[in-house]
Protein backbone atom coordinates (compact mmCIF):
# COMPACT_ATOMS: atom_id res chain seq x y z
CA UNK A 1 0.00 0.00 0.00
CA UNK A 2 3.06 2.30 0.07
CA UNK A 3 2.24 3.59 -3.41
CA UNK A 4 -0.84 5.34 -2.05
CA UNK A 5 -0.45 8.90 -0.87
CA UNK A 6 -2.47 10.09 2.05
CA UNK A 7 -4.22 13.22 0.93
CA UNK A 8 -6.91 12.95 3.58
CA UNK A 9 -5.34 15.12 6.29
CA UNK A 10 -7.47 18.10 5.36
CA UNK A 11 -9.97 18.48 8.20
CA UNK A 12 -12.66 19.56 5.74
CA UNK A 13 -12.93 16.03 4.28
CA UNK A 14 -16.59 15.06 4.30
CA UNK A 15 -16.14 11.73 6.09
CA UNK A 16 -14.40 13.44 9.01
CA UNK A 17 -16.63 16.47 9.52
CA UNK A 18 -19.87 16.29 7.53
CA UNK A 19 -21.25 12.75 7.83
CA UNK A 20 -22.26 13.00 11.49
CA UNK A 21 -23.04 16.73 11.62
CA UNK A 22 -26.81 16.19 11.30
CA UNK A 23 -27.41 13.05 13.33
CA UNK A 24 -30.95 12.36 12.06
CA UNK A 25 -30.17 12.90 8.36
CA UNK A 26 -28.98 10.31 5.87
CA UNK A 27 -25.76 11.49 4.23
CA UNK A 28 -24.99 10.84 0.56
CA UNK A 29 -21.62 11.13 -1.18
CA UNK A 30 -20.37 9.97 -4.60
CA UNK A 31 -16.70 10.34 -5.44
CA UNK A 32 -13.97 9.36 -7.85
CA UNK A 33 -11.15 7.93 -5.72
CA UNK A 34 -8.57 10.32 -7.13
CA UNK A 35 -7.38 11.09 -3.60
CA UNK A 36 -6.13 7.48 -3.43
CA UNK A 37 -6.39 6.89 0.31
CA UNK A 38 -8.93 7.63 3.03
CA UNK A 39 -7.27 7.73 6.42
CA UNK A 40 -8.33 5.70 9.44
CA UNK A 41 -11.58 7.08 10.82
CA UNK A 42 -15.04 6.10 12.09
CA UNK A 43 -18.60 7.42 12.00
CA UNK A 44 -21.54 7.60 14.36
CA UNK A 45 -23.58 6.51 11.34
CA UNK A 46 -23.47 3.18 9.53
CA UNK A 47 -22.01 3.20 6.01
CA UNK A 48 -23.25 1.62 2.79
CA UNK A 49 -20.22 1.62 0.47
CA UNK A 50 -20.64 0.63 -3.18
CA UNK A 51 -17.79 0.62 -5.70
CA UNK A 52 -17.38 0.83 -9.46
CA UNK A 53 -14.40 0.51 -11.75
CA UNK A 54 -12.13 -1.74 -9.72
CA UNK A 55 -11.35 -3.03 -6.26
CA UNK A 56 -11.39 -1.22 -2.92
CA UNK A 57 -9.53 -2.40 0.16
CA UNK A 58 -11.28 -1.64 3.44
CA UNK A 59 -9.06 -2.13 6.48
CA UNK A 60 -10.44 -2.53 9.98
CA UNK A 61 -8.44 -3.28 13.11
CA UNK A 62 -8.44 -7.01 12.42
CA UNK A 63 -9.34 -7.58 8.76
CA UNK A 64 -8.61 -6.43 5.23
CA UNK A 65 -11.76 -6.57 3.10
CA UNK A 66 -11.62 -6.82 -0.70
CA UNK A 67 -14.61 -4.99 -2.14
CA UNK A 68 -14.98 -5.61 -5.90
CA UNK A 69 -17.00 -3.61 -8.40
CA UNK A 70 -20.76 -4.29 -8.38
CA UNK A 71 -20.64 -5.20 -4.69
CA UNK A 72 -21.25 -3.21 -1.54
CA UNK A 73 -19.92 -3.31 1.98
CA UNK A 74 -21.97 -2.56 5.07
CA UNK A 75 -19.82 -0.92 7.76
CA UNK A 76 -21.63 -0.63 11.11
CA UNK A 77 -21.46 2.58 13.12
CA UNK A 78 -18.33 3.00 15.23
CA UNK A 79 -16.11 0.65 13.21
CA UNK A 80 -12.67 2.18 12.71
CA UNK A 81 -11.57 1.72 9.10
CA UNK A 82 -9.47 3.08 6.27
CA UNK A 83 -10.06 2.78 2.52
CA UNK A 84 -7.61 2.11 -0.32
CA UNK A 85 -8.61 1.84 -3.99
CA UNK A 86 -6.85 -0.45 -6.46
CA UNK A 87 -6.56 2.53 -8.81
CA UNK A 88 -7.48 6.26 -8.87
CA UNK A 89 -10.29 5.46 -11.35
CA UNK A 90 -12.35 3.64 -8.73
CA UNK A 91 -15.63 5.34 -7.84
CA UNK A 92 -17.30 5.18 -4.44
CA UNK A 93 -20.99 5.63 -3.81
CA UNK A 94 -21.75 6.13 -0.13
CA UNK A 95 -24.86 6.34 1.99
CA UNK A 96 -24.52 6.95 5.73
CA UNK A 97 -27.49 5.97 7.91
CA UNK A 98 -28.38 7.02 11.47
CA UNK A 99 -28.36 4.20 13.99
CA UNK A 100 -31.66 3.21 15.56
CA UNK A 101 -32.43 1.04 18.58
CA UNK A 102 -33.51 -2.58 18.11
CA UNK A 103 -32.59 -2.77 14.43
CA UNK A 104 -32.17 -6.01 12.47
CA UNK A 105 -28.95 -7.79 13.48
CA UNK A 106 -27.77 -7.36 9.88
CA UNK A 107 -26.95 -3.70 10.58
CA UNK A 108 -24.54 -4.53 13.41
CA UNK A 109 -22.31 -6.81 11.30
CA UNK A 110 -19.73 -5.77 8.71
CA UNK A 111 -19.86 -7.68 5.45
CA UNK A 112 -19.63 -7.63 1.65
CA UNK A 113 -22.58 -8.53 -0.59
CA UNK A 114 -23.35 -8.57 -4.33
CA UNK A 115 -25.64 -5.84 -5.67
CA UNK A 116 -28.67 -7.02 -7.63
CA UNK A 117 -30.61 -5.08 -10.27
CA UNK A 118 -33.09 -3.68 -7.75
CA UNK A 119 -30.35 -2.08 -5.63
CA UNK A 120 -28.63 -0.85 -8.79
CA UNK A 121 -31.78 0.95 -9.89
CA UNK A 122 -32.19 2.54 -6.47
CA UNK A 123 -28.57 3.70 -6.54
CA UNK A 124 -29.27 5.33 -9.89
CA UNK A 125 -31.68 7.68 -8.13
CA UNK A 126 -28.93 8.82 -5.77
CA UNK A 127 -26.22 9.30 -8.41
CA UNK A 128 -26.55 13.09 -8.60
CA UNK A 129 -27.21 13.66 -4.88
CA UNK A 130 -24.67 14.88 -2.36
CA UNK A 131 -24.86 15.89 1.27
CA UNK A 132 -27.59 15.57 3.90
CA UNK A 133 -30.94 14.03 3.00
CA UNK A 134 -33.67 15.10 5.42
CA UNK A 135 -36.97 13.39 6.21
CA UNK A 136 -38.74 16.40 4.78
CA UNK A 137 -37.25 15.74 1.32
CA UNK A 138 -40.02 13.48 0.03
CA UNK A 139 -38.35 13.03 -3.38
CA UNK A 140 -35.17 11.58 -1.83
CA UNK A 141 -35.53 10.33 1.73
CA UNK A 142 -38.05 7.50 1.09
CA UNK A 143 -35.81 6.08 -1.67
CA UNK A 144 -32.64 5.82 0.41
CA UNK A 145 -34.56 4.64 3.47
CA UNK A 146 -36.21 1.90 1.37
CA UNK A 147 -32.77 0.83 0.15
CA UNK A 148 -31.64 0.37 3.74
CA UNK A 149 -34.77 -1.54 4.74
CA UNK A 150 -34.33 -3.94 1.82
CA UNK A 151 -30.72 -4.85 2.61
CA UNK A 152 -31.39 -7.62 5.19
CA UNK A 153 -33.91 -9.20 2.80
CA UNK A 154 -31.67 -9.07 -0.27
CA UNK A 155 -28.32 -9.78 1.42
CA UNK A 156 -28.67 -13.04 3.31
CA UNK A 157 -25.07 -14.26 3.45
CA UNK A 158 -21.91 -12.11 3.36
CA UNK A 159 -19.17 -13.13 0.93
CA UNK A 160 -15.93 -14.22 2.58
CA UNK A 161 -13.88 -11.53 0.87
CA UNK A 162 -11.72 -10.71 3.88
CA UNK A 163 -8.21 -11.58 4.95
CA UNK A 164 -7.11 -11.48 8.62
CA UNK A 165 -4.33 -8.98 9.30
CA UNK A 166 -1.25 -10.51 10.98
CA UNK A 167 -0.07 -8.78 14.14
CA UNK A 168 3.04 -10.86 14.79
CA UNK A 169 6.06 -9.09 13.23
CA UNK A 170 7.32 -12.38 11.78
CA UNK A 171 4.02 -13.00 10.00
CA UNK A 172 3.87 -9.43 8.73
CA UNK A 173 7.25 -9.99 7.04
CA UNK A 174 6.09 -13.35 5.68
CA UNK A 175 2.89 -11.84 4.25
CA UNK A 176 4.93 -9.09 2.56
CA UNK A 177 7.25 -11.73 1.10
CA UNK A 178 4.29 -13.74 -0.20
CA UNK A 179 2.83 -10.67 -1.89
CA UNK A 180 6.18 -9.82 -3.53
CA UNK A 181 6.55 -13.36 -4.84
CA UNK A 182 2.97 -14.10 -5.77
CA UNK A 183 3.93 -15.19 -9.30
CA UNK A 184 5.76 -18.18 -7.79
CA UNK A 185 4.12 -21.29 -6.37
CA UNK A 186 5.59 -21.25 -2.89
CA UNK A 187 5.55 -24.16 -0.47
CA UNK A 188 5.22 -23.87 3.29
CA UNK A 189 8.51 -25.75 3.73
CA UNK A 190 10.43 -23.28 1.58
CA UNK A 191 8.82 -20.32 3.36
CA UNK A 192 9.74 -21.76 6.75
CA UNK A 193 13.32 -22.34 5.63
CA UNK A 194 13.58 -18.83 4.18
CA UNK A 195 12.54 -17.35 7.52
CA UNK A 196 14.67 -19.73 9.62
CA UNK A 197 11.87 -21.65 11.28
CA UNK A 198 10.34 -25.11 11.11
CA UNK A 199 7.15 -25.90 9.21
CA UNK A 200 5.46 -26.67 12.54
CA UNK A 201 6.41 -23.26 13.91
CA UNK A 202 5.08 -21.60 10.76
CA UNK A 203 1.80 -23.48 11.10
CA UNK A 204 1.46 -22.59 14.81
CA UNK A 205 2.19 -18.90 14.14
CA UNK A 206 -0.56 -18.61 11.54
CA UNK A 207 -3.11 -20.51 13.61
CA UNK A 208 -2.38 -18.44 16.71
CA UNK A 209 -2.24 -15.02 15.07
CA UNK A 210 -4.81 -15.13 12.25
CA UNK A 211 -6.76 -18.31 13.20
CA UNK A 212 -6.25 -19.92 9.79
CA UNK A 213 -3.48 -22.11 8.39
CA UNK A 214 -0.64 -20.91 6.19
CA UNK A 215 -2.19 -22.68 3.17
CA UNK A 216 -5.56 -21.01 3.76
CA UNK A 217 -3.98 -17.58 4.15
CA UNK A 218 -1.75 -18.01 1.11
CA UNK A 219 -4.63 -19.23 -1.06
CA UNK A 220 -6.87 -16.32 -0.02
CA UNK A 221 -4.07 -13.85 -0.72
CA UNK A 222 -3.57 -15.28 -4.23
CA UNK A 223 -7.28 -15.25 -5.05
CA UNK A 224 -7.84 -11.70 -3.81
CA UNK A 225 -4.86 -10.45 -5.82
CA UNK A 226 -6.23 -12.34 -8.84
CA UNK A 227 -9.54 -10.55 -8.33
CA UNK A 228 -7.71 -7.22 -8.49
CA UNK A 229 -5.95 -8.21 -11.73
CA UNK A 230 -9.20 -9.37 -13.32
CA UNK A 231 -11.00 -6.14 -12.48
CA UNK A 232 -8.37 -4.09 -14.33
CA UNK A 233 -9.55 -5.88 -17.52
CA UNK A 234 -5.93 -5.76 -18.74
CA UNK A 235 -5.13 -9.48 -18.54
CA UNK A 236 -6.60 -12.75 -19.75
CA UNK A 237 -7.60 -15.38 -17.21
CA UNK A 238 -4.53 -17.43 -18.18
CA UNK A 239 -2.28 -14.43 -17.57
CA UNK A 240 -3.86 -13.75 -14.20
CA UNK A 241 -3.39 -17.41 -13.21
CA UNK A 242 0.34 -17.11 -13.93
CA UNK A 243 0.58 -13.83 -12.04
CA UNK A 244 -0.63 -15.55 -8.86
CA UNK A 245 1.48 -18.68 -9.28
CA UNK A 246 -0.86 -21.13 -11.05
CA UNK A 247 0.39 -23.04 -14.09
CA UNK A 248 -2.98 -24.74 -14.53
CA UNK A 249 -5.84 -22.47 -15.60
CA UNK A 250 -8.57 -25.01 -14.62
CA UNK A 251 -7.05 -25.37 -11.14
CA UNK A 252 -6.87 -21.60 -10.75
CA UNK A 253 -10.41 -21.13 -12.05
CA UNK A 254 -11.88 -23.79 -9.75
CA UNK A 255 -10.05 -22.41 -6.70
CA UNK A 256 -11.14 -18.86 -7.55
CA UNK A 257 -14.78 -19.91 -7.96
CA UNK A 258 -14.77 -21.82 -4.68
CA UNK A 259 -13.44 -18.85 -2.72
CA UNK A 260 -14.87 -15.81 -4.52
CA UNK A 261 -18.21 -17.38 -5.47
CA UNK A 262 -18.10 -16.58 -9.20
CA UNK A 263 -16.05 -17.77 -12.17
CA UNK A 264 -13.10 -15.52 -13.10
CA UNK A 265 -14.86 -14.65 -16.36
CA UNK A 266 -17.62 -12.92 -14.38
CA UNK A 267 -15.16 -10.25 -13.27
CA UNK A 268 -13.85 -9.23 -16.69
CA UNK A 269 -17.23 -8.01 -17.96
CA UNK A 270 -18.37 -5.83 -15.04
CA UNK A 271 -19.61 -2.41 -16.12
CA UNK A 272 -20.25 0.81 -14.27
CA UNK A 273 -23.58 2.47 -13.58
CA UNK A 274 -24.23 5.07 -16.28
Amino acid sequence: MDKYINLANNSSKYYLTEVDKKEKDIYCHHDLMGENFIETHKHDKAQFLYTEGGLVYVKTSSQTYFLPARHYMWIPAGITHSIYPSSPEVKMRNLYFPVKNEENIFYSQEGIYPVNNLLLQMLLFTKQWKGNIKKSQKDKYPIVLALKVLLPQLSKQPLLLNLPQPKDERLIKISEYLLENLHKELKSTSIATHFNMSSKTLYRLFKKDVQISFIQYYTLLRMFKALEFLLTQQFTIAEVALKVGYNSVPTFSNTFTKIIGKRPSAYITINEIY
